[in-house]
């Protein structure tokens, strides 16, 4: 179950460096196969760097009385990413200017970070500022922050084709449910769906990185290759809260990727909301950048910011539910079938109607007919029909109201019984890039 998944990896303390990403990538692959991948402190991804790896024991801050105030203990949240060693006493005022707190949610621990700038800080409840009567305070953080390393975790799985469909989530966010491992758990269930399969036409690729330096990274290192190989992709983040799914497009807005997800939104009869690309958000920023533009958008339920306890500890094994988490899951599978089922046909006989009931397509008696058979007649007489060559089976199944992938079926009936024939996509892709 998801939610015994989610128990193990949420106290892990993550962060974009560091032994907690080691450590929920390796219970993530008790799951599924993933590689870890380290890459150093230094190394260049366009305009950014790997930073230092960071790694905490202990950090707390105590009264004048010996009396723990503030402890990493007791949730990491307390401590501020990136903090750096310290250790000393300081003056309240001091303190002050390093405890952080959100007024508008008084009971809340908010998440703060100083990746790239070298400081130290704590966070808590702004209710609590009240506890903090003393003139001087001690203050002890137990932490590493030098040169290290970056680890990326990657899955595959090799299809017929080597072109690709990219599944990418983020682990570097500590204790936090919606915006952290709700991607995480439904991009590994997808994962593990997939491995027992088997028989896929795409090869699939899975990233578990930390947000924005680990896409840039590891576009750093195979950019080219996946603007030659990646026929769609999604990055899966806050995928367990909400009763509605929202989509937001790849930033060319009109991808295969975007064609299938919002057909199969329309068709699921759950409440959706599709948005437009934006330079805000996670990874498809990094995706869609304009020297990549990739075809990649993000399923999600509800959004990032969307939600008041974001970015704060409120975001907690309560907002989220198995049900939910494997309500998301269902629908990036049905995404997934209906991608390895989508061909582009032409229909051979194109003088008048073909006789059916001789190639066992058709009924040979009249009368009433069960709704399957309705459903099955309706399909095939509509590929037949427009099957030109042009038009997929998701825009077909899209004049039907179905879902793309229950065409799969008929359409390869006719394509043994010599009525349709599969066109070849690279080759017409080419002959019209040539011709233009």
């Amino acid at each position: 179950m998801l939610m015994d998944l989610f128990d193990r990896l949420f106290p892990i303390n993550r962060s974009i460096t560091g032994n907690g990403v080691r450590e929920s990538l390796r219970i993530l692959g008790e799951s599924v196969p993933i590689e870890l991948r380290e890459y150093k402190t230094g190394t260049p991804c366009f305009d950014w760097e790997v930073p230092k790896e960071w790694n905490v024991r202990t950090a707390y801050v105590k009264d004048s009385h010996g009396r723990k105030l503030i402890d990493f203990a007791d949730n990491n949240l307390h401590l501020m990413g990136y903090s750096v060693p310290f250790q000393g006493i300081v003056s309240r005022e001091e303190l002050m200017a390093h405890l952080h707190t959100r007024p508008d949610l008084p009971n809340a621990i908010p998440y703060m970070m100083s990746y790239y700038k070298e400081n130290w800080g704590f966070c808590i409840e702004h209710d609590r500022l009240g506890e903090f009567t003393d003139d001087s305070y001690e203050v002890y953080i137990d932490a590493d922050l030098e040169d290290g390393f970056m680890t990326i975790g990657e899955g595959y799985l090799p299809g017929a084709t080597e072109e690709e469909i990219l599944l990418s989530t983020y682990v570097c966010h500590p204790s936090m449910a919606i915006n952290e491992l709700s991607g995480p758990l439904v991009q590994t269930a997808v994962y593990r769906y997939l491995a027992q399969r088997g028989g896929l036409k795409y090869s699939y690729r899975f990233l578990y990185v930390p947000e924005t330096i680990g896409a840039l990274l590891y576009l750093s290192q195979h950019g080219e290759r996946m603007k030659s190989k990646v026929a769609a992709g999604y990055v899966v983040t806050c995928t367990g809260h909400g009763e509605s799914f929202t989509y937001k497009k790849s930033k060319r807005g009109d991808t295969l990727a975007d064609k299938a997800a919002i057909h199969v939104l329309k068709q699921s009869g759950k409440p959706y909301e599709i948005v437009e690309w934006n330079p805000f958000g996670s990874d498809e920023r990094q995706y869609c950048s304009e020297g990549f533009r990739l075809p990649v958008g993000s399923l999600m339920r509800t959004m990032y910011d969307k939600y008041p306890e974001y970015h704060t500890s409120l975001d907690n094994r309560t907002l989220i539910s198995e049900e939910a988490l494997q309500e998301t899951v269902q629908m990036y599978i049905d995404i997934i079938e209906t991608l390895e089922a989508n061909e582009t046909y032409t229909c051979l006989h194109i003088y008048g109607e073909p006789k059916l009931d001789k190639r066992g397509l058709y009924p040979y008696t009249g009368g009433n007919r069960t709704e399957e058979q309705k459903r099955r007649i309706a399909a095939i007489t509509n590929l037949i029909a427009f099957s030109d060559g042009k038009r997929d089976l998701i825009d077909i199944a899209e004049k039907l109201g179905v879902v793309g992938s229950t065409l799969h079926e008929p359409a390869l009936a006719l394509e043994q019984c010599g009525l349709l024939r599969k066109i070849d996509r690279f080759s017409f892709d080419l002959a019209v890039s040539q011709i233009g």
